[in-house]
């Protein structure tokens, strides 16, 4: 179903993956426009849409994608709703590229996840994630990247700073890994 008016189904095809639903798609269905950088130079902008979803995506002088595709993947059988709820806040911060929200959400989302397993509330942030390490959350081999959460939210919040896109999508990657860790791979065992 088309609800789209006045689209153009002759576009040069492009291959993205929606920010929407997620799907790899090729697209030649949308719309063209020129941006002017100067009175001598046009440039062509985009507007596709989405097969599989029907929602668009913006194309920019630049050639960058609005709204980018999410960052990391789900986690299954995450049985708590704030932490589930959180994780998901983080990746849709990435995808509107607010980066320094993403590592203020996974910072946080140590917290509740801790918090979650048992961890006493109204505790300081290092108090969540060395409990965390103690109850054997964190594997050995992972306190390094445990650590960069730590160390990159911690920037975030305690810094006039502003989280780069490579920090925030490391901050992301390292905690699915921690949530696949405790949420999604002992379910699987059982």
């Amino acid at each position: 179903m088309n609800f789209w008016e006045g689209i153009d189904n002759e576009l040069l095809g492009k291959n993205y993956t929606c920010g929407y639903c997620g799907c790899y798609v090729g697209s030649e269905k949308g719309y063209e426009g020129i941006y002017r950088t100067s009175p001598e130079k046009e440039v062509e902008i985009s507007i596709y849409v989405c097969p599989s979803c029907g929602n668009p995506t913006y194309f920019d002088k630049d050639n960058r994608q609005y709204p980018m595709s999410k960052a990391g993947n789900d986690v299954l059988h995450i049985n708590n709703k704030d932490v589930e709820n959180l994780y998901e806040e983080a990746r849709n911060s990435f995808s509107v590229n607010a980066f320094t929200s993403v590592a203020l959400c996974c910072r946080k989302l140590l917290m509740n996840v801790a918090v979650h397993l048992g961890a006493e509330e109204n505790k300081t942030f290092i108090f969540y994630v060395e409990w965390l390490d103690k109850k054997n959350y964190i594997l050995p081999n992972s306190k390094k990247w445990v650590n960069q959460i730590r160390k990159i939210g911690n920037e975030a919040t305690h810094e006039i700073c502003i989280v780069s896109e490579d920090d925030a999508k490391k901050t992301l990657i390292f905690t699915e890994m921690l949530l696949k860790i405790v949420y999604e791979f002992p379910a699987m065992a059982e």
